[in-house]
């Protein structure tokens, strides 16, 4: 069966909206004077976030020894309106004791097209690219 999710977006002051979701949390958007998150850096936190929980999963049940993970998504916006995303590019940087390279790839690949619905919706409309370094712990 199909889960409906929710959220209500409540206006504030100038161009501010508190946003409360269906499981109790809450957030600030503003398009103005910068006193909470825009809507496209919201949109470039749930896909660090989505990936990031999608892949981590998948490195633990792999038994990889991740120690830090970080996850730099960065959105080149149109230069006309509509300002859509013509290209995010998510870099994975992951910390860890003799971390496998396929392991990461085969994470990531499996979070682009199977896990993480939000990097699947995102690369249907724009150029979506994942990267990933690995650091040896010390």
């Amino acid at each position: 069966m199909a889960e409906t999710m929710n959220v209500q977006a409540t206006y504030s002051v100038g161009q501010s909206f508190n946003i409360a979701t269906g499981t109790g949390h809450t957030v600030t958007l503003d398009g103005e004077h910068h006193s909470g998150a825009s809507p496209m850096e919201l949109l470039l936190a749930s896909l660090a976030g989505c990936s990031g929980i999608s892949i981590i999963s998948i490195l633990q049940k792999k038994q990889e020894d991740v120690t830090h993970y970080e996850i730099h998504v960065q959105g080149v916006r149109a230069a006309v309106h509509p300002l859509v995303f013509v290209e995010i590019t998510a870099e994975h940087i992951i910390t860890g004791h003799h971390i496998r390279p396929q392991s990461v790839e085969r994470a990531i690949e499996l979070a682009e097209t199977r896990y993480c619905g939000v990097s699947i919706m995102l690369g249907k409309a724009t150029q979506l690219k994942h990267i990933y370094r690995i650091h040896e712990a010390e």
